[in-house]
């Protein structure tokens, strides 16, 4: 059946939507256990960029699941699969001029990497929330921690579910120590030094 599927090629493309909203479009992943900070950081990003007046969108780890993959579980493969739809959603934010943000722990390496194979490089930015496990239980106000050391909740990444740091990662945030607005503007300081916030085009206004 995919035999008969074939990609039709925008005709406003992406390098002219990038020159309109000023800004280039691109992929932060977010990733790192329950309870790093993943969320919260995403969305204090988004209200940095925002005010500079970028286009942008959070996906959220449990929205997501709340819609595009509420029919997933939480195996090995369905988590796979869940971030494999995320990868291919964002893709199409991202050619749509977005900058998209998301906060997934995505505890396996081979599932990210797979995702920033689909894209151009550059385009796919991976975020390490780095916070030890006892930081993230300390936070953990569902009780979702407690639950899988219960065993309550099965494949629990950073109990009963390995995760995997990355091993070269663009930033590292040292979420479990440092504030979120401090972590925010290491964040925004590299995307301003990758020239990401904005456009040759934009620039060139300023000369």
């Amino acid at each position: 059946m995919t035999n008969n599927i074939t990609w039709h090629a925008p005709t406003v493309t992406r390098g002219q939507r990038e020159e309109l909203n000023g800004h280039k479009s691109f992929i932060l992943w977010l990733t790192g256990l329950s309870g790093a900070g993943k969320s919260t950081l995403a969305h204090r990003i988004e209200e940095i960029l925002f005010k500079r007046g970028c286009r942008t969108y959070v996906l959220d780890g449990d929205n997501v699941r709340q819609g595009l993959c509420r029919d997933l579980g939480f195996s090995p493969a369905d988590r796979q699969e869940n971030i494999r739809r995320v990868g291919a959603m964002g893709k199409l934010m991202a050619d749509a001029g977005l900058i998209v943000i998301t906060a997934f722990i995505s505890p396996f390496r081979v599932d990210r990497d797979s995702i920033r194979a689909l894209l151009e490089e550059g385009d796919f930015i991976e975020v390490y929330c780095d916070a030890p496990l006892q930081v993230c239980e300390e936070r953990d106000v569902k009780g979702l921690y407690q639950k899988a050391r219960k065993g309550v909740i099965p494949e629990f990444t950073g109990i009963s579910s390995p995760y995997e740091v990355p091993l070269h990662p663009e930033i590292i945030v040292q979420t479990g120590r440092d504030t979120i607005d401090s972590c925010a503007l290491q964040i925004i300081e590299y995307l301003d030094s990758q020239e990401k916030l904005t456009t040759t085009h934009k620039k060139a206004n300023h000369t």
